[in-house]
């Protein structure tokens, strides 16, 4: 792992979560620049603009809530938006400018569906706070997920074993890109809900089936 990456190196943020979901997705979207939009691509994306209001702080009960704070680590090498960043009056904590007193930072991750049985949702969520505590020069411990399905907002234990992941993850992203690799695919039921399914063809790959061998059968088929 480097020390530090440069500004040009940094990868999107965001996409630590399809990596961590599927390597192969990750590739298709930020290697070979594909893209497709489904239902589930489109409700996530609303969901995010009402949490997103660049420059937009709301103070309540002391808690500053800060929407869309762009943050960046050039230890993992990622940059990205933090839907949510909540400060709250701790003693503990950093001071803000044109604020008084200290803060400790908790960033908040808005999700459409609901709690998923991978780790693809913590280890973002775990990346921007890696980032906020390299720019903040603090410590934070937890962190919240918001799942839009269930209205629900799950507290994530920040633990040793989450932050190893992100750096392992991290690491393998950028070795990926730096070769502008894309894995085979790894057929999963996962697959059913993907938007780049299309682009993917899981089950083309999966037989083992040549390209040529696929679009003649369809051709033929019709």
């Amino acid at each position: 792992m480097k020390a530090e990456y440069r500004p040009d190196e940094l990868l999107a943020l965001s996409g630590i979560q399809h990596f961590c979901f599927c390597r192969r997705q990750w590739a298709l979207i930020h290697v070979e620049r594909q893209w497709q939009e489904n239902v589930l691509t489109v409700e996530g994306r609303q969901l995010h603009t009402r949490a997103d209001q660049p420059l937009f702080a709301e103070v309540r009960n002391g808690v500053i809530s800060a929407r869309s704070m762009p943050v960046a680590s050039y230890r993992l090498g990622l940059y990205g938006v933090c839907d949510v960043v909540e400060f709250t009056p701790s003693p503990q904590g950093v001071n803000l400018p044109g604020r008084q007193g200290r803060y400790l930072a908790a960033p908040v991750e808005y999700k459409r569906g609901s709690e998923k049985q991978d780790k693809s949702d913590e280890v973002q969520l775990c990346a921007q706070a890696m980032c906020l505590e390299e720019m903040l020069a603090l410590d934070i411990p937890n962190a919240y997920l918001f799942y839009g399905q269930t209205r629900r907002r799950v507290v994530v234990d920040l633990n040793q074993e989450l932050r190893s992941l992100v750096q392992e993850l991290s690491v393998e992203m950028h070795s990926y890109f730096e070769r502008g690799h894309t894995p085979r695919v790894k057929p999963s039921k996962a697959c059913r809900s993907c938007s780049l399914q299309d682009i993917c063809l899981p089950a083309l790959q999966d037989n083992g089936m040549p390209a040529s061998r696929y679009i003649q059968n369809h051709i033929e088929g019709d």
